[in-house]
C-alpha cells in the first residue's frame, strides 16, 4: 500500500499468534524472499548493473574519496587473493583494531570473499591503557594470524602487547609503529597465483564472516559466530517488510561503530545488498565530534537515518538554529531508523514537525529489536505508529516465543536464519544460550501495546535478567524500574544502578553528571551534597508515589563519586554499565546505601 502521510510503499504488519502450554508464538505473515549465499554476490550484482554508482564515501584531505561498486569488487577479490597467498581461511581470524573507514570495509568484504573472519573491535580497548586488559582477553582467546589499524603510529601502544608477537600487522599509515607493519595498499595487488573465484565458490552461507564479541554487561564479552547466511538472510528479511529500500538506491550518512553489529552489520550490508552508497561520518554524538557530523550531513546526506536517541536529540537541538541542516537532512530523507533505548517522545515529535516544514510530508520512523546473535534485526516496526518504544512485529522467517512473567510482561526467545548457531569456542556458553525448543534464550522482556490485537506491535519492558528478587521474595523488574528512574531524574545524573538484591528495600546507586562532583564534597566515595541531594530526593519521592508496591518502589539513594571504570569493567565498549562489576568492586557503597544512619544516603 502506499501511505498517504509519508508517500511510501509499505507493508503493514501482519501476524499469526498460536499457543504452546502457557507460551504464545509469532510468526509474520510477510513471505520471506530469496537469500543470497554470501555478501560477495551482493557485490557481484551491482559492480555489474551499477559499476559507476558510489558504494563507499569517506572524507579525506582532497574532499571525498569515493569507492564505486566496480572498483570495490576489484578491491575485494585482490585482498582475498592476497589473504589465500598467505594460507589463510577459516582458523586464521583478523583482528580489526581501528574504526570505520573504506580500508575498513575493503578488508573485511576481502576476507568474508575468501572465507577468513574478521574480529572488529571497539576503538577505544586498543587506545585507552586501561582498557587493554578487554584487547588481550579478545587476543588470547581468538589468536588471531593479522591485525590491522589505519594508523599503526595512533595505535603503538596497543600493538606493541606481547599478543601481537607473531602478528602480521597492516596498517593504512605506518609511520611510528613499534614494530614491523605491512602497508595496507601491498593487499590491494593480488596474487595471481590465487584463483578468486575459487576462494569465493569454497564460501557459503555457513561460512563465518565474522567473530563479533558481546559488551560483556553480565559476564566477559563473547564471541559471537556471524556466518555469511545469518547476514544475507537479515537483509532479505528487512527487504520484504521495507520496500523503501529497494524503491530507489538508499543511502546513509552514518557513524555507527562496526564492531558492533547494529553499525558493522544492518547498516553496511543494507547499502551493499541494495545498491546504496554508505557516506562515513567520521564525527560522533559528542561535544568533540559532532561538529563534524553536521558539516558531513551538509554535504553528504542520507535517505536513510539511522542512530541511537541521544544523536537524534542532538541533531534536533542542532536544527532549531541551523536551518541548513534542517533543509540538508530532511531534503531526501525517507525513513529514520533509532535503536538501543527508546527515543524520547518531544524528540520524536520535533522531527516529525521539521519534516513536515521541510518536505511537507513524514518520513517512517521505526525501531527495532535485535541481539548480536541475531545479526541483529528480528523484530521490527515497519508501519506509522507515531509514538516511541514500540519495537514491531516479528520479521518473515522468525519465530518469537513468548513466555509469560507477569500478567502482561513476557519474556522474549528467538529462533531464525538470522540467529547465531553458537559461540566461539565455548560450548557452555552455546548451550546455555538455548532452551529444550532450540529457541536463543534473550533475557530481554517485551509486552503487547494491544493484547487483543497482535499487529500493533511488541514493546520493550526491560531485561529478565536483571530482575531479582528483595529478601520478602518479591521480585523486582530492574530493568524497567531503571528507566522510570532515569527518566525522574532526567538532567539531574548521568546514569543509575539498581540495587535491591537479597535486601529488604530498592535502593540505587547514582553516577552524577562530572560537573557535580567537586573534591569538597566526597565522602569516601560518594558525594555528599545537600542541594543535589535534596533535588534527587524529591523527584525520587514523585516517582515513588506512582509506584504500586514495594517491588517498585525505590525508598533510598546514594550518589557515587567516582564515573563507571572502563579499565575495571564497570561499563562496557558500548557505554552500558555492567551490574555485576559495580556490585563487587563497591561493595563498601552497597553496604552504605543500607546504612540509615550514613550522612550520604538519601531517604525517600
Amino acid at each position: 500500500m502506499t501511505d498517504q502521510k509519508t508517500g511510501l510503499h509499505l507493508v503493514p504488519h501482519a501476524v499469526n499468534v498460536s499457543r504452546t502450554g502457557k507460551d504464545t508464538i509469532l510468526t509474520s505473515r510477510v513471505d520471506l524472499g530469496d537469500v543470497v549465499d554470501r555478501t560477495a554476490d551482493w557485490l557481484h550484482h551491482w559492480a555489474e548493473k551499477t559499476p559507476d554508482n558510489v558504494f563507499l564515501s569517506e572524507r579525506c584531505d582532497s574532499g571525498w574519496r569515493n569507492v564505486t561498486f566496480r572498483q570495490a569488487l576489484d578491491a575485494v577479490r585482490a585482498i582475498a587473493t592476497s589473504l589465500a597467498a598467505r594460507d589463510m581461511g577459516a582458523d586464521t581470524p583478523i583482528v580489526i583494531l581501528s574504526g570505520n573507514s573504506i580500508n575498513h570495509a575493503l578488508l573485511s568484504y576481502g576476507a568474508q570473499y575468501a572465507g577468513v573472519p574478521t574480529v572488529p573491535l571497539a576503538e577505544q580497548y586498543s587506545l585507552i591503557a586501561e582498557a587493554h586488559g578487554r584487547l588481550t582477553y579478545v587476543l588470547d582467546k581468538v589468536r588471531p594470524t593479522m591485525a590491522y589499524t589505519d594508523d599503526a603510529g595512533l595505535y603503538a601502544s596497543a600493538l606493541a602487547l606481547p599478543q601481537f608477537a607473531d602478528v602480521e600487522i597492516v596498517a593504512t599509515h605506518t609511520g611510528g609503529a613499534p614494530v614491523a607493519v605491512t602497508r595496507f595498499d601491498s593487499l590491494l595487488k593480488g596474487d595471481a597465483r590465487q584463483d578468486a573465484d575459487a576462494l569465493l565458490a569454497a564460501t557459503g552461507p555457513d561460512t563465518v564472516a565474522k567473530i563479533l564479541f558481546t559488551s560483556g554487561s553480565s559476564s566477559d564479552p563473547k564471541g559471537v559466530l556471524t556466518t555469511q547466511g545469518m547476514m544475507c538472510a537479515n537483509q532479505s528479511q528487512m527487504a520484504a517488510v521495507l520496500p523503501v529500500l529497494q524503491d530507489r538506491a538508499p543511502r546513509i550518512c552514518d557513524w555507527l561503530p562496526w564492531n558492533h553489529v547494529f553499525g558493522g552489520s544492518h547498516n553496511t550490508n543494507m547499502m551493499l545488498a541494495h545498491g546504496g552508497t554508505l557516506v562515513i561520518d567520521d564525527g560522533k554524538p559528542t561535544a568533540k565530534l559532532f561538529g563534524r557530523t553536521v558539516r558531513n550531513i551538509l554535504e553528504q546526506p542520507g535517505t536513510l537515518s539511522f542512530n541511537v536517541p541521544v544523536g537524534f536529540s542532538m541533531l534536533v537541538r542542532e536544527m532549531e538554529t541551523n536551518l541548513a541542516l534542517r533543509e540538508a537532512y530532511f531534503g531526501d530523507l525517507d525513513m529514520i531508523f533509532y535503536a538501543g533505548a527508546s527515543l524520547p517522545q518531544d524528540v520524536w515529535t520535533r522531527l516529525e514537525e521539521m519534516a513536515i516544514e521541510v518536505r511537507g510530508r513524514l518520513p517512517l520512523m521505526i525501531s527495532s529489536w535485535g541481539m548480536t546473535e541475531t545479526a541483529p534485526a528480528t523484530i521490527m516496526v515497519h508501519e506509522p505508529i507515531g509514538r516511541s518504544g514500540v519495537i514491531g512485529v516479528p520479521l518473515p522467517g522468525t519465530v518469537v516465543k513468548l513466555s509469560p512473567d507477569d500478567d502482561m510482561r513476557c519474556e522474549l526467545r528467538v529462533k531464525g536464519p538470522n540467529v547465531m548457531k553458537g559461540y566461539f569456542e565455548d560450548p557452555v556458553k552455546t548451550a546455555e544460550a538455548f532452551d529444550d525448543d532450540g529457541f536463543l534464550i534473550t533475557g530481554d522482556a517485551v509486552r503487547f501495546v494491544d493484547g487483543a490485537d497482535p499487529d500493533r506491535g511488541l514493546a520493550f519492558d526491560g531485561r529478565v535478567s536483571e530482575d531479582f528478587k528483595l529478601s520478602t521474595g518479591t521480585w523486582v523488574q530492574a530493568g524497567k524500574l531503571r528507566l522510570d528512574a532515569l527518566d525522574a531524574l532526567r538532567g539531574l545524573v548521568q546514569d543509575v544502578m539498581i540495587c535491591g538484591h537479597d535486601r529488604d528495600a530498592i535502593g540505587l546507586f547514582i553516577f552524577p553528571r562530572p560537573e557535580q562532583v567537586h573534591g569538597d564534597n566526597t565522602s569516601a566515595g560518594a558525594v555528599i551534597d545537600p542541594v543535589l541531594q535534596s533535588q534527587i530526593e524529591t523527584r525520587l519521592r514523585d516517582l515513588a508515589k506512582c509506584a504500586t508496591g514495594s517491588a517498585k518502589r525505590i525508598s533510598r539513594a546514594i550518589i557515587l563519586a567516582e564515573p563507571p571504570s572502563l579499565k575495571n569493567s564497570e561499563v562496557t565498549d558500548k557505554g552500558s554499565l555492567n551490574p555485576r562489576k559495580i556490585m563487587t568492586r563497591r561493595a563498601g557503597l552497597l553496604e552504605r546505601l543500607y546504612d540509615n544512619d550514613d550522612p550520604a544516603l538519601i531517604r525517600v
